[in-house]
């Protein structure tokens, strides 16, 4: 996994939705770490919202991150991989994808599905995703991990992409994660 072959799609952190996630706090605050050490990074973003009419925008702690260079796509399906998102991920030659998102056992879990069956490596930090009941987001880690998806966690992702302590963006990402 490079920066340069890696892009993160943030799947439904909606206004609507956040209020009935578990530890929804702890989730859009390990998701903003991410994003920002993945900017630090240059590894693209884009985002999608389930049916924004009935559950919101995506939430202001993640979009005032993000600015207007970052893709937003509406859905109703409940996978993340709509034919918008096919197109970036062919355009840009994407191989690995990081997810983060809600919820795990529904969205989450079936853009992975789509996602292995398009040929593309998958990391889920566990730590940027969430559902209503604790117990369904742990199945469905390991029902990912069970498909060939990488469960892993925000650090490990990030110097993973970072590779080296050389890398220009180490001190930021140090400072991100501290």
């Amino acid at each position: 996994m490079k920066p340069e072959n890696t892009l993160c799609i943030i799947v439904d952190i909606q206004e609507r939705l956040l209020p009935a996630l578990h530890d929804a706090e702890t989730m859009v605050e390990r998701s903003r770490i991410v994003i920002q050490g993945l900017q630090a990074l240059s590894v693209p973003l884009v985002v999608t919202e389930q049916y924004p009419k009935g559950l919101g925008k995506t939430v202001p702690a993640v979009q005032l991150l993000l600015g207007d260079d970052v893709p937003v796509f509406e859905k109703t399906r409940f996978s993340a991989v709509t034919d918008e998102v096919v197109a970036l991920l062919d355009e840009q030659q994407v191989q690995n994808v990081i997810l983060i998102g809600a919820e795990a056992h529904v969205c989450m879990l079936q853009t992975v599905i789509d996602l292995l069956e398009h040929d593309l490596r998958v990391y889920v930090p566990f730590d940027c995703t969430t559902s209503r009941n604790p117990a369904n987001k742990q199945n469905a880690l390991d029902q990912m991990r069970d498909m060939g998806a990488c469960v892993t966690n925000v650090e490990s992702v990030l110097f993973q992409l970072l590779g080296d302590a050389k890398h220009p963006a180490f001190k930021t990402v140090s400072k991100l994660i501290q």
